[in-house]
């Protein structure tokens, strides 16, 4: 009988026990084959060529994550308007945005150093976009700036991703300018503290979405807008603003991918390793495409469609000169800001 009993409550216990494990088993099961589904929404319209490449960076992220992060491509402004794309990843509307840093630079003034003051990310040599871009990522990295605006993005429930860029920054304008005396009432539609600097260039810094520049440009509500290269191969802004300013611009334009904090930390390590590398691959996509792309500028340039216009030497002092005011003015909003504007001013030391 005792043996009985034995055999019996063995039986129970080892039955208690597998049934467990199973229930363990499949939740862990369950855990690791959950499927992510996300937004992500673009500052740049249809026609951009870093917005179209998003759907590059959704499917490698699909394809490093076994098919478990499955995301949602849009362009600006088919969920929300470009100026709400922060607000609404923080909200978690969006779990994430791909956009300019200084769109945001009234909230984080350190968003203004990120997306590069004049003159910052201005590499001396004619240096190749990749190699450009190269240094600039390498000084993120290895400078702290990414530590720092991980911490600053984190304050608003926001996680800032990777930085891609955008090659150099391109300025079409309605006229030429070649003097500084050109610049003077002119309309230029641009981001951030880049307004500040037109106006502090004498022209008047403006803000309007990438979707209504054309048209902007076209009927003369603008009469110039900075972008980068698709501007001219995929928006065709050249159609109404043909003069390429020369002078005033950086070599290198970072981008963003930035994500809702919660939802960021809801995703597995392997998820968020996953995340990381797609964001990664995608900044050397662009830079491959936008290579490619400056042929087309470059044959436009030779059949007339697209006119160099170069600032003179002596506007170019001017401008360099009043940049370096405007990082000083960037610095004092902030204690983020300043130590960027730091960093920055310790790294271009390096390229000299």
């Amino acid at each position: 009988m005792k043996r009985k009993k034995g055999l019996f409550f063995g039986s129970l216990i080892f039955t208690a026990v597998f049934v467990v494990f199973l229930a363990f088993g499949n939740t862990t099961a369950t855990a690791a084959q959950k499927v992510y589904r996300m937004k992500i929404q673009s500052a740049y319209p249809r026609g951009d060529l870093s917005m179209a490449l998003l759907d590059y960076f959704a499917k490698d992220a699909a394809k490093k994550s076994n098919d478990r992060l499955k995301i949602s491509v849009f362009a600006e402004p088919e969920l929300v308007p470009a100026d709400q794309l922060f607000e609404a990843t923080q909200k978690g509307t969006l779990d994430m945005f791909q956009a300019v840093a200084a769109m945001w630079g009234g909230v984080m003034p350190v968003g203004n150093v990120e997306f590069g003051l004049p003159f910052a990310f201005h590499i001396p040599g004619d240096l190749p976009i990749q190699k450009s871009s190269d240094m600039v990522r390498k000084f993120f990295y290895d400078s702290g700036f990414v530590k720092l605006l991980r911490q600053q993005y984190a304050k608003h429930g926001l996680y800032w991703l990777d930085m891609h860029s955008y090659g150099a920054l391109f300025t079409l304008s309605r006229k030429p300018v070649h003097t500084c005396q050109d610049l003077k009432g002119l309309k230029v539609r641009a981001e951030g503290d880049w307004q500040k600097y037109y106006d502090m260039l004498g022209s008047q810094g403006i803000f309007i979405p990438g979707s209504e520049s054309y048209m902007g440009l076209k009927l003369g509500t603008i009469d110039a807008s900075q972008w980068d290269v698709s501007a001219i191969v995929g928006l065709h802004w050249n159609q109404v603003a043909p003069y390429w300013l020369l002078g005033l611009q950086n070599d290198v334009v970072p981008g963003q991918i930035v994500m809702n904090l919660k939802s960021w930390k809801a995703l597995p390590p392997d998820l968020q390793s996953a995340l990381h590398a797609a964001a990664k691959d995608y900044y050397y996509k662009l830079l491959e495409v936008y290579t490619g792309e400056m042929t087309k500028v470059n044959k436009l340039v030779k059949e007339g469609k697209v006119i160099k216009s170069f600032l003179n030497p002596e506007c170019e002092k001017e401008a360099a000169g009043i940049a370096n005011k405007l990082w000083d003015e960037t610095a004092k909003l902030s204690p983020a800001a300043a130590k960027g504007v730091e960093l920055v001013r310790a790294w271009r030391k390096t390229l000299k």
